[in-house]
C-alpha cells in the first residue's frame, strides 16, 4: 500500500520560507501525481498545487501563485513544496496526497491516499 509521509513544518515570521517534504513508498510501479493540501483553523482542507508524476507540470492555488513551488525528485521518491513570503493565513496542517493526475491544483484521486500532515505556524 502506498505510503505518504510531509515533514519540514515549523515556526515562522510573516515573510519567511519554509520547505516542506512529501515522501511516499511501498508498492508502486511508477510514480503519482502529488497535490498539496492546506487545512486553516477552523475552515476545510483546501487544494494549494499539484504536480504531475512526472515533474513537468504544475499548477497553483490563485493565493499561492508567485509565493509557493512545488517540485519533485522521483529517483528519491520525493515531492516539495518550496513556500515563499509566508502570509499569517498559511498557517494551518499541510497534506500531501497522490492522484492519478492534477485536475488543475488538485489531483484526482480515485483512491484515498493521504499523509498525515505537518504544522505550518506564520505569526504577525
Amino acid at each position: 500500500q502506498l505510503r505518504l509521509v510531509e515533514s519540514g513544518g515549523g515556526e515562522v515570521h510573516a515573510g519567511g520560507s519554509l520547505r516542506l517534504s512529501c515522501t511516499y513508498s511501498g508498492f508502486t510501479a511508477n510514480p503519482y501525481a502529488i497535490g498539496w493540501f492546506h487545512q486553516a483553523p477552523g475552515k476545510e482542507r483546501e487544494g494549494v498545487a499539484c504536480i504531475s508524476s512526472s515533474g513537468v507540470s504544475t499548477y497553483y492555488a490563485d493565493s499561492v501563485k508567485g509565493r509557493f513551488t512545488v517540485s519533485r525528485d522521483n529517483a528519491k521518491n520525493a515531492v516539495y513544496l518550496q513556500m515563499n513570503s509566508l502570509k499569517p493565513e498559511d498557517t494551518g496542517v499541510y497534506y500531501c496526497a497522490a492522484g492519478d493526475y492534477c485536475s488543475g491544483y488538485t489531483p484526482y484521486m480515485p483512491l484515498d491516499y493521504w499523509g498525515q500532515g505537518t504544522q505550518v505556524t506564520v505569526s504577525s
